[in-house]
C-alpha cells in the first residue's frame, strides 16, 4: 500500500472515530436529560398517550402500527437477500480488514488495532431454543444504516425475513446525512437455525422508539461499555452473536453509500469489483462467521464455504 493511501486511509478511520465519540457524548446527554426528567412531565406524558389511545380511530390505529420506512419493491429487495455465494466467496473479507485495523501507529479513539469482530467465550445467549443474535442500534445512526446491509445479506444466508424489506435513510443532520438503509423497527425473521432479535432503540429523531429489555441492557452494557473524552456510555450500532462475538465498533465507512439509491446499492452487492460489495459483502461474510460460530457450523452449504472458515478463525 502507497503512503499516499496510507494516509487516506487513517484520515478516513480517525474522521469516523471523531464523529462516533461525538455521537456517543450527544446520546450520554440526552440520556442524561431524559432521566433528569420530573416526575410529573413522566406522568403527563403517560397519561397523554393513554387519552391518546383510547379516542383515537380505529383507522389511525391502523396506520399507527409502527410501520417505518418505505417497502423496496420486490426486485431489490430479491438482490439484498440473493447475492450470490460464488459472489461472498469471491469477496472474503473485503474492505473491512483495512478499514478495521490501521497500517500505522496511531491514536483513534479505542478503534486502534479493533478486529471487525471482537472474540468471546460466554455462555451462549438463546432465544426459543436457539442460538440468539441481539441487534441494538437506531434509525438514526449513519452507522446503523451501513451494518443493516450486510446484517440482511449475511442473515438471509441462514432463513428470511417474513415482514417486507423497508428502504430508510439515517438522519439528515446527524454525519454521514441520510445514508441509504433498511430499518429492522418490527421486522420479523425465521430461521431454523438461530433467532434474530432487532432493537431499533431511537427513531430518526432521536426519539425513543424500543426500549430495550432489561437482560438486553444488562450485554449492552456489559460488552459495550466504553470511555471516550472521559465519558462513559454505550454506542450504536451493537451486536451480540450469541454470546460467541460482539460487533461495537463501526465495521465500514458508511460514506461509501453516500448518494446512492436501495436499489443501486442491492445492484451492488453482486458486483464483487464495487466499492459497495467490498464494503458490505465483507462485512457480511464477517456477520456469516460470527454466525456460524454460534450455531456450530450450521448448515453446513454456508458454513462449510473456504471464506467463511478462514474468517470464522478470527471471530
Amino acid at each position: 500500500m502507497s503512503k499516499a493511501a496510507r494516509l487516506r486511509e487513517k484520515t478516513a478511520r480517525e474522521r469516523i472515530a471523531a464523529q462516533r465519540a461525538a455521537a456517543r457524548r450527544q446520546e450520554q446527554r440526552r440520556r442524561m436529560m431524559l432521566f433528569g426528567g420530573s416526575i410529573l412531565a413522566v406522568i403527563a406524558i403517560v397519561v397523554g398517550f393513554v387519552v391518546y389511545y383510547n379516542l383515537r380511530s380505529p383507522a389511525s390505529s391502523t396506520a399507527a402500527g409502527g410501520v417505518h420506512g418505505t417497502v423496496l419493491p420486490a426486485s431489490t429487495a430479491d438482490k439484498i437477500t440473493d447475492v450470490p455465494a460464488a459472489t461472498l466467496n469471491q469477496i472474503g473479507g473485503g474492505s473491512v480488514l483495512s478499514y478495521q485495523t490501521p497500517n500505522t501507529a496511531t491514536s483513534w479513539s479505542g478503534f486502534e488495532g479493533s478486529p471487525p469482530i471482537i472474540k468471546a467465550n460466554a455462555s451462549l445467549l438463546t432465544s426459543g431454543g436457539k442460538p440468539e443474535m441481539l441487534y441494538i442500534g437506531a434509525e438514526f445512526c449513519p452507522y446503523c444504516a451501513a451494518t443493516r446491509w450486510s446484517m440482511a445479506v449475511a442473515l438471509s444466508r441462514f432463513g428470511h425475513f417474513t415482514t417486507p424489506l423497508r428502504g430508510f435513510h439515517s438522519s439528515s443532520t446527524d454525519v454521514d446525512p441520510s445514508t441509504p438503509t433498511l430499518t429492522f423497527y418490527q421486522a420479523k425473521y425465521q430461521s431454523k437455525y438461530l433467532t434474530f432479535t432487532p432493537v431499533e432503540n431511537e427513531d430518526v429523531n432521536r426519539d425513543p422508539l424500543q426500549a430495550t429489555t432489561s437482560a438486553q441492557q444488562a450485554l449492552w452494557v456489559k460488552y459495550d461499555t466504553t470511555t471516550s473524552d472521559g465519558e462513559t456510555g454505550q454506542g450504536y450500532p451493537f451486536i451480540d452473536f450469541g454470546n460467541k462475538a460482539f460487533l461495537k465498533y463501526p465495521i465500514f465507512d458508511p460514506a461509501i453509500l453516500k448518494g446512492l439509491t436501495w436499489a443501486q446499492v442491492a445492484t451492488d452487492l453482486h458486483d464483487p469489483s464495487s466499492t459497495v460489495a467490498q464494503a458490505v459483502d465483507g462485512a457480511a461474510n464477517y456477520f456469516t462467521a460470527a454466525i456460524c460460530k454460534m450455531t456450530g457450523n450450521q448448515p453446513g452449504s454456508v458454513c462449510s464455504a473456504s471464506s467463511i472458515k478462514h474468517l470464522e478463525s478470527s471471530v
